[in-house]
């Protein structure tokens, strides 16, 4: 089932995710229905709190849906290792139409646990990396705007206010509404 996608300013975005204390059939139902939501959008990560649940989930896919083994669902994800730096241009799908480069880690491992509640560690570099990174950030409550200049994160919010004042943020089944 494809779930609303929550926005910018909305306050389960800033909240830090609780943990999963137990995979069961309803996180099964919510990391298939994020992986839905996510391609349905043509997105290549989305956590748990964007379609508003405050837990720490999250899924990536940095082909877009293009490879079927691309595919990663990840379950109270943490990061234990990072190295390097890079810079990139990053979005989200709950900042739909905002784009700012960010810095990042180039390298980073993951310990986390997969669905069937194993555990496992990921090691993730470049494109993959920073899209680890930014699921992850959103599990803290940050947002990539939050890793940004504040006078540009100042530029970004005033875009925002005025996309909201016009009717034209967020995606067309929200504006309708």
């Amino acid at each position: 089932m494809i779930r609303k996608i929550h926005t910018f300013p909305d306050d389960v975005l800033r909240k830090k995710a609780q943990p999963v204390e137990n995979i069961d059939i309803e996180i099964s139902e919510l990391i298939n229905d994020m992986t839905e939501t996510m391609y349905s959008q043509k997105g290549v990560g989305l956590a748990a709190p964007q379609v508003g649940v405050s837990l720490r989930v999250v899924v990536i896919d940095t082909s877009a849906g293009e490879d079927p083994g691309a595919l990663i669902q990840l379950i109270n994800p943490e990061i234990t290792a990072s190295e390097g730096e890079q810079t990139g241009e990053e979005g989200c799908l709950s900042i739909p139409g905002e784009y700012e480069p960010v810095r990042r880690y180039n390298k980073v491992t993951v310990k986390a646990l997969n669905p069937a509640g194993e555990n496992i560690e990921l090691e993730a570099e470049g494109f993959l990396a920073r899209a680890v990174q930014h699921e992850l950030d959103h599990l803290e409550g940050v947002l990539f705007i939050d890793r940004i200049p504040p006078y540009k994160r100042d530029i970004v919010k005033k875009h925002i206010k005025r996309r909201i004042a016009d009717g034209d943020y967020g995606y067309a089944e929200d504006i309708k509404s």
